[in-house]
């Protein structure tokens, strides 16, 4: 089914289903510990055995030799796989780095061997028996040092724009600024490991995985094994979080197949939490100036945006993305350059871009507020623009954003905020408020789907679309119901199998979109040969309450399935809207913290997002994935950043204990409100995803507070107390 037109109105709008706020159907399974992860598919793997992976111990040299005589030997080892005999693994499309260390090593606790056992103690047990020899080289681990000879990519326009004179405007501007600001590395810190069960049956190999795109890994393991992707399947129906981090294959999944196919058993690997951290990918860090110039009335009339991140490959953190669109100013510049490090892997990391950029540009937005004496709120509405400032004649399909500031300016009492930072007091308290706009990407993808009725009455979805806990079950469950007009309760949904259609997958906020509207293309199929099997003609079709309508003519649905099942399969592409318009999703963060004047202890008080995100589907599940964004947001804010020990080139707090995350007493009350939208050039749903929404914005909006209440002006993310301590006014 082709979307080249935008949608009129058709069986969603019904709202009977969609729309409403559904409980997650996959929640029992979760809360009772019946959902079945990737490390926990026992059924499926008779006989599995246990792989325990070695990380290299150095970030950046050669392997001269490995001895491994005395694990092969302990008790219960079946198999140790090196480099040396696990044969031509080819790079991953997806992923620069390489899953196996030899005789190169790249990064720090990349793999360098994996050793098979029958139990996993065992395994473990004779790990620590592998001997590995290292010649120590130089290697680059310091973004600051690199920053000099960080390259600006020519072939790839993207990483560079400019409109009119940035440099003179600037230069002629009466109001300016012009900062440098710092975000960490991240760890994405999800849940469930990154985990495989591997097993061959013959040239077929099929991997139970947590992964969050099973067509990106379906081709990957076939690139990195060479071998065809019709020999190998995927399954994954639950995955414990991925933030970006599952994207596709990583080192679990390639050795688990490779030590498989050489131990003639199936074979489960879960990287240990502390190999987590340095094995797999995680959000680069970034240094970054931004420039705006500005009338003596607030009216941008220059902006600049200049980032450097660093990474093994070309691929940058896209930092600049939001300062691309986001405001008003007729002379724009922005830069991206990347420096080689021989750190693990950079990649994606939910929002990747908008997170981080606006982590600077949210801030420099405030500090422009305060240097008009213009209220940040009015600051912002003054420069929106309904056209994509980059490329004047394209219209946003749907923008929001003055709206969802001034509704949350009004809910959350923004006219109490004192102008004057360090004014409020209660107690020993410091008390402030902080704002920033937020804006992230709706993208839609093409995505497939397979819909049956059966003789029961029963409806059955089937898409290899993953749920990485973010509800895709229940939207799916939603849309297929509203276009059959049965209830929900009779929808089955089965996913995260590249047996199924290619769907969307879990990631850059595309999933949710894409993903019903490939459903609704199976469902409008479905729809068709059920009119054929009860005889209507091709008059418009109403299907409600377990009944068919057309005209004056009503019959039940299962008629249409007496003599048999049917089954239904499509996909939904795309056609040039998405180069019409400018299709975003947009919010505004207000924040309230208190700042202890004696300690600098940071404690937020109250969170609101305001959110303009096309139709929400799940009203319950979007909010918890918008709350779950914020908290994401405070922990990069206040507490997030992976330590580069700079000597030896390794992230230092690999493991749960010490890469510090936001628990329950770090968040307060959060509220969330959805403006009333449809946007009808997404797709038929007229919907838009917001899983990565909630994040961007949510640290420059604590920053800000935190600027609001103290005084003091942190451009160096995490904002710790060390950073307060000293410039925090005199304790009364």
């Amino acid at each position: 089914m082709k979307f080249d037109t935008p949608a009129v109105r058709n069986p969603i709008d019904r709202l009977k289903v969609v729309g409403k706020a559904t409980p997650r159907i996959d929640g029992p399974l979760k809360t009772t510990g019946q959902a079945p992860y990737a490390y926990e598919q026992h059924a499926a793997a008779p006989g599995a055995v246990y792989g325990y992976i070695v990380g290299a111990a150095i970030a950046k040299g050669r392997i001269e030799a490995i001895d491994h005589v005395a694990a092969s030997a302990a008790p219960g080892v079946l198999g140790v796989v090196t480099a040396q005999n696990a044969g031509k693994l080819d790079v991953g499309a997806f992923y620069v780095a390489r899953a196996l260390a030899g005789p190169e090593v790249d990064h720090y606790h990349q793999a360098v061997a994996i050793v098979v056992a029958q139990t996993f103690e065992q395994a473990r047990a004779a790990a620590g028996l592998v001997r590995v020899r290292y010649a120590r080289g130089e290697g680059a681990f310091d973004l600051a040092l690199a920053k000099e000879t960080a390259q600006l990519l020519p072939a790839k326009p993207a990483q560079a724009s400019g409109i009119g004179d940035f440099d003179g405007a600037f230069a002629g501007a009466p109001v300016t600024v012009d900062a440098m600001y710092t975000t960490p590395d991240h760890a994405h810190a999800m849940m469930e490991p990154h985990a495989t069960i591997a097993s061959w049956s013959g040239d077929q190999l099929t991997l139970w995985t947590a992964i969050q795109l099973v067509g990106w890994g379906l081709r990957d393991i076939a690139k990195i094994l060479g071998m065809p992707k019709e020999n190998v399947r995927i399954v994954a129906p639950f995955i414990g979080g991925g933030f970006g981090g599952k994207g596709s294959i990583l080192c679990d999944a390639v050795l688990a197949a490779v030590a498989a196919k050489q131990v003639g058993r199936p074979v489960k690997v879960a990287l240990q939490r502390a190999l987590m951290f340095n094995n797999t990918t995680h959000r680069a860090a970034t240094i970054q100036r931004i420039r705006i110039g500005a009338t003596r009335d607030g009216k941008i009339t220059a902006i600049g945006h200049e980032s450097w991140s660093g990474n093994l490959g070309e691929r940058p953190e896209a930092a600049t993305a939001p300062t691309r669109i986001l405001y008003a100013g007729a002379n724009r510049m922005t830069r991206l350059r990347v420096a080689h490090l021989d750190l693990p892997e950079a990649s994606a990391m939910r929002a990747p871009g908008e997170a981080p950029g606006m982590m600077a540009l949210e801030i420099a937005m405030d500090e422009l507020a305060e240097k008009l004496a213009l209220d940040p709120v009015a600051l912002r509405i003054l420069n929106d623009t309904q056209v994509d400032p980059e490329s004047p004649g394209k219209p946003f399909s749907r923008r929001q954003l003055v709206e969802c500031l001034q509704m949350g300016a009004q809910k959350f009492g923004w006219d109490q905020r004192s102008a004057t930072p360090a004014a409020r007091r209660e107690g020993r308290w410091l008390v402030g408020m902080g704002m920033a706009s937020a804006i992230r990407g709706a993208p839609v993808i093409k995505s497939a789907a397979r819909v049956s009725l059966g003789k029961d009455g029963g409806v059955t979805v089937e898409t290899d679309m993953t749920d990485i806990g973010t509800g895709s079950y229940t939207i799916l469950a939603q849309t297929a119901a509203e276009m059959l007009g049965v209830p929900l309760s009779t929808v089955v949904v089965r996913l995260g199998d590249s047996r199924f259609p290619e769907g969307a997958g879990s990631g850059g906020q595309f999933g949710a979109a894409s993903s019903t509207a490939g459903v609704y293309a199976a469902c409008v199929k479905l729809r068709a040969m059920v009119a054929q099997r009860l005889g209507f003609g091709a008059g418009e079709l109403e299907f409600a309450d377990g009944r068919v309508r057309s005209g004056g003519n009503s019959r039940p649905l299962l008629d249409a399935v007496a003599q048999g099942e049917l089954q239904a399969e499509d996909a939904m592409e795309y056609g040039d809207l998405s180069k019409r318009y400018a299709q975003q999703t947009f919010a505004a963060h207000f924040v309230e913290v208190g700042v202890d004047a004696a300690t600098g202890e940071i404690r937020i008080r109250r969170m609101l997002a305001v959110c303009a995100a096309g139709r929400i589907i799940n009203p319950m599940a979007a909010r918890s994935q918008i709350i779950g964004g914020m908290t994401m947001g405070a922990g990069a804010a206040l507490m997030e950043e992976l330590v580069v020990d700079r000597r030896a080139g390794f992230f230092v707090n690999h493991d749960l204990a010490g890469y510090e995350v936001p628990v329950h007493a770090d968040i307060p009350h959060q509220d969330v409100i959805f403006l009333d939208e449809v946007d009808a050039t997404i797709g038929p749903l007229k919907a838009k995803g917001v899983g990565e929404l909630g994040i961007s914005g949510v640290p420059a909006t604590i920053a800000n507070a935190v600027y609001n209440a103290t005084g003091v002006r942190v451009r160096d993310y995490p904002i710790t107390l060390d950073k307060l301590l000293a410039h925090l006014p005199p304790v009364a």
